[in-house]
């Protein structure tokens, strides 16, 4: 068999994915920590909800921007250094 070369924007449509994927976990978990503190400690309120779904959301974003990111950097070439006694 033949495998074919990765296209960039076969490349970048999976990452989307991993972060789409990411994000929804990250948020049911937020959520599901969040709700879990708010039946738990808080009386049933709702911002313990609010803040752990925001809280996943963030770490999801973070992490989609470092991995989107990091295609962009690596096409970018290492500056060259001049040696120490010129």
């Amino acid at each position: 068999m033949c495998k074919m070369a990765s296209r960039s924007e076969d490349e970048l449509g999976r990452k989307w994915d991993r972060c789409l994927t990411d994000s929804l976990i990250k948020f049911a978990g937020g959520l599901f920590v969040g709700a879990t503190f708010s039946i738990v400690l808080f009386k049933r309120r709702m911002w313990p909800v609010v803040f752990g779904s925001g809280f996943g959301v963030g770490m999801a974003y973070e992490n989609c921007q470092q991995e989107i990111n990091s295609t962009f950097k690596s096409l970018t070439a290492p500056a060259k250094t001049k040696p120490a006694d010129a």
